[in-house]
């Protein structure tokens, strides 16, 4: 199993907004991909907030070669509706992880 992990900073006068569209659009368009079997959406805790929240989700995928597919073909473009929309009022950082299990 590999999962590809997206830790975001997100300012605290839109995180409940961000968290919701999350949910609602973003999470459902990634998935809609096919690349992904599961996910997991998180709130981390215990951080300094005040600067804002920090959330991390993660995507699930078979085989690696599927998340680098999804990162090719679709992140770019997902990226971009994500920085119209929010504008820098979030940060992101990405990992791929592979499961040792």
């Amino acid at each position: 199993m590999y999962i590809y992990n997206i830790t975001t900073k997100v300012d605290n006068g839109i995180a409940d907004v961000w968290t919701l569209w999350q949910k609602q659009t973003h999470i459902p368009e990634t998935m809609i991909t096919g690349f992904f079997y599961d996910y997991r959406f998180y709130e981390l805790l215990e951080q300094d907030e005040d600067d804002g929240k920090t959330f991390v989700i993660q995507y699930f995928a078979r085989e690696l070669k599927d998340c680098k597919e999804y990162i090719r073909e679709y992140l770019p473009l997902l990226t971009e509706i994500a920085f119209d929309k929010w504008g820098n009022q979030f940060i992101s950082f990405r990992t791929l992880l592979k499961s040792l299990n």
